[in-house]
């Protein structure tokens, strides 16, 4: 096995294609493969099947893709180590973001990683916190930005912001049916009698929502379940539906005026905005300025909120 046959199956392994693969790799197409099929002969295991829409994964395959990531990130760090050894910052950071936090920070992000890190490059990946955290113990992700992770013994935590979410309707100026008048306040168990719309599971908003209604013998009454923010606010803007969710969400709608924030009360849902990296990975230079970056830009978009 040598690191061309392994990064060659991890590329066509994650396009799907291998015509993907090597134009992504900039190789031709018969070489690819011929890396795949040694691999492949050499361990007596098939691992892509070939069909009409491109490859998916046997058993083996998956095994061998996750360790394949794992293989190439650490040659990446040794790399990134050695060219640090010549005084230059350099290599690949891989920050994952949540959605609810990704338009407010990108652009900064990307402005204070380029002044510091001129000479590295930065991947930015944005999706919910399961996925995140799947990304980051597969190796595809160095550090990502999540909601109340579990604990393990596998990952570094820093807690970076704590916030109470809350309740949001379209007030007075829903254009669909007539919305319930609440106050600048709401109890926790009222949100039971109010239509939600919210992510499905396993969303780090949902599961604290429901394991808090839970312990004050309510239900949330969730009339639809979106995987998508902006999706999420249309519909409550629409007068359709509330959304549960931290207030600096709204920086990600493009026109929250008509959008109004209740206080949820009794007891409030206090969620923890968590920065996470491997404990198992050695940190390079480059990543600790990039965690301290995270840390900074992070808190500093935040704080507007406040």
């Amino acid at each position: 096995m040598d690191l061309k046959q392994i990064e060659s199956f991890v590329r066509v392994a994650e396009l799907g294609s291998f015509s993907r693969a090597a134009v992504a790799l900039g190789i031709a197409q018969p070489l690819l493969s011929r890396h795949v099929r040694q691999l492949e002969v050499q361990y007596r295991q098939t691992f892509l099947l070939r069909n009409g829409r491109g490859v998916t994964l046997t058993e083996a395959g998956l095994v061998l893709l996750e360790h394949g990531r794992g293989i190439l990130h650490q040659v990446a760090l040794a790399k990134e180590e050695l060219g640090s050894i010549r005084g230059a910052l350099s290599g690949r950071v891989s920050i994952g973001l949540p959605p609810s936090l990704s338009k407010l920070i990108t652009v900064p992000l990307t402005h204070a990683f380029r002044d510091a890190l001129p000479q590295a490059q930065l991947t930015l990946t944005e999706g919910f916190s399961v996925l995140m955290y799947e990304g980051l113990r597969a190796g595809r992700l160095d550090m990502t930005v999540l909601y109340n992770p579990p604990p393990s013994p596998d990952l570094e935590t820093e807690v970076l912001h704590e916030e109470a979410l809350v309740l949001i309707s379209a007030g007075a100026r829903a254009s669909g049916r007539a919305p319930k008048v609440l106050g600048e306040t709401v109890l926790l168990k009222d949100l039971a009698d109010l239509p939600l719309i919210i992510p499905s599971r396993p969303n780090a908003f949902r599961l604290l929502l429901e394991a808090e209604m839970v312990r004050i013998g309510a239900k949330p009454n969730i009339v639809l379940e979106i995987d998508g923010l902006n999706a999420i606010l249309d519909l409550v803007k629409e007068g359709l539906g509330y959304a549960v969710l931290p207030k600096y969400t709204l920086s990600n709608f493009a026109k929250p005026h008509p959008l109004v924030t209740h206080e949820i009360q009794k007891p409030t849902l206090m969620s923890s905005l968590t920065l996470v990296w491997s404990a198992r990975r050695p940190t390079t230079e480059t990543h600790k300025v990039a965690l301290d970056m995270v840390k900074r830009v992070v808190k500093k978009a935040i704080a507007q909120f406040g």
